[in-house]
């Protein structure tokens, strides 16, 4: 019989790869976007993210006060929010991107996958 692995370690040992954290996080912005994310789901996402990408490579200190900048950050609303978050994110080897909404019928991997600009990289 196979043995179940438990959720937790599994999902971080996936986010541990830079582009699973990127998708991870990409998907629940796209729920956002349709209006089906609970808003409070996202910042506990971006915690995952940290504990897999930033964690191993900070002290227990650095590690402390990026997660404080967290719980800031996702307390305010408004311009200065996204770049803080690109910022955040910008730390943990990530950037936040703005692409082309896929019209209804449009194919995958058309034009409207173009990364149009990258917030994060100042």
């Amino acid at each position: 019989m196979v043995k179940s692995v438990p959720y937790h370690p599994f999902l971080i040992e996936q986010l541990k790869d830079p582009a699973y954290s990127a998708g991870y996080l990409t998907l629940f912005l796209n729920e956002q976007e349709e209006g089906d994310l609970d808003i409070g789901i996202f910042p506990s996402a971006l915690k995952e993210v940290f504990e897999a990408l930033g964690e191993p490579n900070m002290s227990a200190d650095e590690a402390k006060l990026h997660l404080d900048k967290l719980d800031v950050l996702m307390s305010h609303n408004g311009m200065a929010t996204i770049y803080a978050l690109a910022n955040w994110l910008n730390a943990l080897g990530l950037k936040l991107t703005v692409a082309v909404a896929q019209e209804e019928g449009e194919e995958s991997g058309s034009v409207s996958d173009v990364e149009l600009v990258e917030v994060g990289n100042v």
